[in-house]
This record gives C-alpha cells, structure tokens and sequence, in this order.
C-alpha cells in the first residue's frame, strides 16, 4: 500500500472520501469490493482520532435499553457477530460482570430483565463456526462466586453480579487498517497526511476536493462524481469552511478519557453503575483499561487531550463506586482521550444522546455531488458503510456487485478459527515467545510479516514490552503507509500503547525507520520526541 498521490492528481474517481477513519475505512473497502472507482484522503494517520481513542469494544449497546433504542440494538448485536466471523484474529469475546451494592431484588431483577432482552435480541450470537466465538446467555453470581472470580468487587452492601458478554477489539487501529489495505488491492487510490481544504464547486455541483500534500506542501485537486466527508468530530467544521457559511447538519463533540493501570482483574470485564451513569473496567493486553468520561467538548477536536484534573476527576468517580480499586496517581501508566461525533439533538446531554448514524445527502442544500456521514460508532460502521455505497450506487445509477463485507473477512481474517491457526503459527515460529500477539495483529497476512525476518534475525529480536518485534517496523513503512515514528508506535504496532516506550525500544524502531526512509540523524531525533504529545498530560487548548 503506497500513499496514491500521483492517481489522486490525475484520475476521475466515483466516489472521493474525505476522512481515515472506521467509517471512511469502511466504505472504501465496501465500495472497491463492488467495483466502484474509489479515492480516499486523510489529514493525519489513519485511524488517528477517535478510531483509536475508544473503549476497544465491539458490543450491542445494553444501556441503549434504557433509551428503547431496540432497534441500534439488534443492529449492533448482529453487527458484533459479524465483526466476529470476519476478523476473529482483532475481535474476540470478553465476559462482563455487573455489580450490585445494596440495590436489592429490585435492581437484580431490572437489570436480569434487560439482559434478558439483551440475550434475546442477540439470539444468533451461537451462529458462529468456531465454538470459541460463541457467547453463553447471562448468568447470576452469588456474592462468594463473584468475589473468587473478582476480588476486587469486595465493597459495602456488594450481594453479587450478573455475568454477561459482548466483544473486544485487540487492535483498532489495525481492523480500521486492515479495511484500507483490502480497499487499496482491489483498486482504491488512497493517502495519509493530505489535507482536505476547498471543495471544488461548480455551479452548486461539487466536482471533488482541492487537498494539500501536509508533507510535500503540494496541493491537488482530485476529481471525482461524489464526494462523501466522513471526518468524525471535524465533519461540521470542515464543511462549514469549505462552503463559508455554516453547515446544515452539527455535531456534538463528547470526550471520552480512558487510563491503563496494572492489571485489576482476572480476565473478566467490569461494568459498573455509577450515579446514573457506568464505567468500564477493561482487561486488554495484560494491563486494565478504565474508561470512560462523557462531556460535551466546545474546544478545537484537533487540541482534545487528558489533563491531571481529568484523571483525578475520573478515579475519585471510580474509588466512589468500586472502592476495591484504590487507584492512585502513581498507577498511570498511559492514557488517552477521543471525541465522539455525536448528532446534535438539541438537548446537550452526551450522554443520553443517541449513538444512531445519519447520512446526509447535501443535494436539499444546493451542493449536488456532496453527501456526509456523521455519527454512528465502531460496531455499526460496516454496516453504516454498505447503507452509503446502496445510496451511492442509486445516486449515481451504477451497475456494480452486491455487498458482501458481511461475510468476505478482512485483508488478515481468513484465519478459519483462530485457535487453530495460532497452533499453526506457534509450530511454524517456535522461537518468537509473542506469537499470539502477532498473530492476533495480523492474522493470515502474519506470514509475509515475518518474510524478511526470516533471513533478518535482528528484526525477530523485541521492541518494548508488548510482544512486538522489529520485523512490523520494516513491514509498516514498506507495505502500510506509515510515514512517521508515531505510525508506527501509536498504531501499527502496540510498542507506545501500553505506556511510554523505553529508549531502548524507541531507538531500534526509529533505527529501522531511518534506515529504510533516509532520515538524518537529527531527523530521528525530532521523531522519537515528537512523541513525548502522546504521553504528557495537558489543558485543551
């Protein structure tokens, strides 16, 4: 995969996505499996912002009952299925315990009937080949069962949890990827760091994007019949520049912290009722990941950041209601905050706010050629995808293949079932200890991860602490477009996602780097400070 800009400058496309994104991932891929001429661009990295910056969870929304959204429901517990069935290498199931403290039969039995729906409405979560995808129905834990399995659950009034599943993503930042990589072999012409500026307008028709090399300080105009924004947090805005006036359509920006400390459980997830509200706690790659906030952010997205008050804010909410975790300052050791791009119903409340999706065809405003995807969340994004190439399609009257991103698995799911191919895996690569990590990361396109690595030990040596290896460096900047050291810490690999890397690991990254991208020394340097932003605690601007 090689950033397209020469393509990009030269062709006519179909359809043009502004935005690197799941959603703007999702339809690229969606749209080139059909056959359609696609071009993408994103300012940043892919999967840069809120792609990554989230709860890791591919899930069907229990709380969404409360708001009788049976609908969003049903639609993300089929969609958590088949992010499963397609990608069983990234989404995997994890067990869940609700608490209960001194709430009585009555909370018992609320939150009994609505696993009940929850079950009921998810009822082919068994329609899976491997037996390990499958997820049980809810159970109830008495309160001796529930503090064997979690002690940290030991409180006031604690009588026992209900147990439930739902899905983990081990990597987002990498399915988000993997939907580019299978959209640039069928034939999109796709590039990070180009900035989208001018929408190109002709006569109320708008005909592309004028967009900016961020690196090479070029700018382009790509040509295309539709051009769809799918920015996230920065779609109102970026359209209200682009037209100069304001957008019809807003947003409400949420932020959402989330901070890894030591691991607090054993393997089991936490969601816990806190003052209206919940949190999660969060097992994830041997570390616990405790998420999250919801308040409405009026800043700048590009200036969204995790301050000290923040975090202490967030853990004297957490010692509140599961006083078995006694989390201090000195715990940290990473965190990390995302905006979620809500559609603005008016009422400012973030957290009540829907996590519906909305596509806007822009046409009822005069701009002919220009639709925008805002809202949504992880789980729903492919199927929020297939909704907007079927109205792509009919506005462009094409004549192109069903959608099939159902059951087609992504460019490293074709694993058959994922116990089975890691035993592989471990018998092919016996002397790399991290072999799940890997093969988890990449699942069937693991081998030609480790192709150079294997006339190169060197690249099969350790980089930080999270079971990665010099060979994705290598492979990063060669096949998956990663231009900067931060690509490749922050989201290619997990070296920096489970705390600040050690110099060590941050020079034989940076190394590999420089070697195959040329960089000077003082090239290097600057980059491995570049990522000091990732790993310092600030205001929003």
């Amino acid at each position: 995969m090689r950033r397209a800009l020469n393509r990009l400058a030269n062709e006519t496309f179909d359809l043009l996505i502004i935005g690197g994104g799941v959603t703007g991932a999702c339809v690229a891929r969606d749209a080139a499996m059909r056959g359609i001429k696609v071009a993408l661009v994103e300012k940043n990295d892919f999967a840069n912002a809120t792609s990554a910056h989230n709860s890791k969870l591919v899930h069907g929304g229990l709380r969404y009952l409360r708001n009788f959204e049976l609908g969003l429901v049903r639609e993300s517990l089929k969609e958590r299925r088949i992010w499963q069935r397609i990608a069983p290498h990234l989404v995997h199931p994890l067990p869940f315990l609700v608490p209960i403290y001194g709430g009585g039969f009555r909370e018992r039995a609320t939150l009994t009937a609505g696993l009940t729906l929850y079950d009921a409405l998810s009822f082919d979560k068994g329609w899976l080949d491997d037996p390990a995808q499958r997820l049980p129905n809810h159970s109830w834990l008495n309160r001796a069962k529930a503090l064997d399995a979690e002690p940290v659950l030991d409180g006031p009034g604690f009588t026992g949890a209900l147990k439930y599943y739902d899905a983990q993503m081990y990597a987002p930042e990498r399915l988000a990827l993997e939907h580019l990589i299978e959209a640039d072999s069928d034939g999109a012409a796709i590039a990070n760091y180009v900035e989208a500026v001018t929408l190109l307008n002709r006569d109320g028709r708008i005909e592309g994007c004028a967009v900016r090399d961020v690196f090479g300080g070029a700018t382009i105009d790509v040509r295309a019949k539709l051009t769809l924004v799918a920015a996230g947090p920065w779609a109102d805005l970026f359209l209200t520049h682009a037209l100069g006036r304001p957008a019809a359509h807003k947003l409400l920006r949420s932020k959402g912290i989330h901070v890894m400390v030591p691991s607090m459980t054993n393997g089991n997830a936490l969601t816990v009722a806190a003052g209206g509200g919940h949190f999660f706690v969060l097992p994830w790659h041997g570390h616990t990941v405790l998420g999250t906030t919801d308040t409405e952010f009026r800043h700048d997205p590009d200036a969204v950041a995790v301050s000290e008050g923040d975090i202490d804010t967030f853990f004297a909410f957490i010692n509140k209601y599961l006083p078995g975790a006694k989390l201090t300052r000195g715990q940290v050791e990473y965190f990390y905050a995302g905006l979620r791009p809500l559609v603005d119903d008016g009422s400012g409340d973030t957290y009540g706010a829907s996590r519906r999706a909305e596509l806007v065809d822009h046409a009822g405003e005069g701009l002919d050629g220009l639709f925008s995807a805002i809202g949504g969340k992880w789980t729903t994004s492919r199927d929020l995808a297939q909704q907007v190439v079927d109205a792509i399609v009919e506005k462009l009257s094409l004549k192109v293949a069903e959608c099939e991103t159902d059951e087609e698995p992504t460019a490293g799911g074709d694993v058959g079932r994922f116990g089975d191919f890691l035993k592989g895996q471990s018998a092919a690569h016996g002397d790399l200890p991290n072999i799940e990590h890997l093969a988890r990361m990449y699942g069937s396109m693991l081998p030609d991860v480790l192709g150079e690595a294997n006339n190169r030990p060197e690249l099969r040596v350790p980089i930080g602490t999270a079971g990665d290896i010099g060979a994705q460096v290598l492979y990063a900047v060669r096949e998956e477009m990663a231009l900067t050291l931060a690509d490749v810490v922050m989201r290619r690999t997990c070296i920096g996602q489970v705390g600040r890397p050690s110099t060590d690991a941050l020079d034989a990254a940076s190394k590999i780097m420089a070697a195959e991208l040329s960089w000077s020394e003082e090239k290097r340097e600057a980059e491995i400070a570049s990522l000091d932003r990732w790993f310092t605690t600030r205001e929003a601007a």
